[in-house]
């Protein structure tokens, strides 16, 4: 059974104002890897007892095409190039490509990302994740995301271990549970509240914060259900107190993924349906309005924060 909201966490658009609709001044993007829309009644698929996650995905929600008129099974390379940019990165790269983005897609993120572009434009974005055994730039080319590429083109450099121990980051897996296996030591792991919290105290620090969570597309191809229920559990409570923490009135969240996996319980692997943008809060009917596809991600954010609207409050 779905668990609905709370009312005063059903507002979707800003307080009212004369003329345009106004825009958010804080947007936060969660970024969730391998998340599709599974056909029939959510509440009977695996997202079912994850009850703020199916009520995002059922009241805020429009479902966008991660194919983009391109065969085979849509991949992480090419999808999250495709949202960061705005730019059909398969059709451009002849196939859709998975994993880390090789050099032809490291060129087109760098040429344009969402984050450099909101930082030409004159506001401040940020990537909240931290990168714990040094920044991101320590990384070898093969293994840089495409938030990383991204994040070291735009700002030149990312969120450290220092900033994790700080509060001033978050750990890709949101509790930092992981990072005893990764032989790191000395970072105490947290709740999914206070991940939470340091998410949107970053976000009130910036007008634009991405976070990626990609452990629903590792479940998605290596884990069983019960597994990949444990994952989704954990991202469904950091939601929840991310929306709890948050202002509707003056901040936006929204919700994407690149391609389908965890939703189909029949298999480990991509699926080709379709997946979430999710919008809630300032802006929220605003940032649905017209969407498609994966390529309408970065204009539409871009649009959002608009600096030469008089709307943002």
């Amino acid at each position: 059974m779905v668990t609905p909201l709370k009312a005063h966490e059903e507002p979707s658009t800003c307080p009212p104002g004369s003329g345009a609709p106004l825009l958010p001044r804080h947007v936060l993007l969660v970024f969730v890897d391998g998340v599709g829309i599974p056909r029939g009644d959510l509440s009977e698929s695996i997202y079912g007892d994850c009850p703020r996650l199916c009520n995002l995905l059922q009241k805020h929600c429009v479902p966008l095409d991660a194919q983009l008129g391109v065969p085979g099974k849509p991949q992480s390379a090419t999808g999250q190039t495709a949202l960061l940019t705005g730019r059909n990165a398969a059709a451009e790269a002849g196939g859709h490509i998975e994993g880390f983005p090789n050099a032809e897609l490291r060129t087109i993120i760098e040429d344009t990302n969402l984050l450099g572009a909101i930082r030409t434009a004159g506001k401040h974005p940020t990537f909240a994740n931290a990168y714990v055994l040094g920044p991101g730039g320590n990384l070898p080319l093969s293994l840089r995301s495409v938030t990383t590429v991204a994040t070291l083109s735009a700002l030149g450099t990312t969120r450290t271990r220092q900033d994790l121990l700080a509060g001033q980051a978050v750990y890709h897996d949101i509790t930092r549970e992981t990072l005893p296996e990764r032989g790191v030591t000395g970072i105490p792991p947290i709740s999914e509240q206070t991940a939470a919290q340091h998410l949107v105290d970053i976000l009130r620090s910036v007008d634009f914060c991405l976070f990626e969570f990609f452990l629903t597309d590792h479940m998605g191809h290596r884990g069983d259900i019960p597994a990949k229920k444990r994952i989704l559990h954990r991202l469904d409570a950091f939601l929840d107190h991310v929306v709890g923490h948050m202002n509707p009135h003056r901040e936006l969240l929204l919700l994407v993924s690149d391609h389908g996996n965890i939703e189909d319980t029949t298999k480990r692997g991509h699926s080709d349906n379709p997946v979430p943008w999710v919008a809630y809060g300032c802006g929220a009917e605003e940032a649905r309005r017209s969407m498609g596809s994966l390529t309408d991600v970065t204009p539409r954010i871009l649009q959002l924060l608009d600096p030469g609207s008089e709307t943002h409050r």
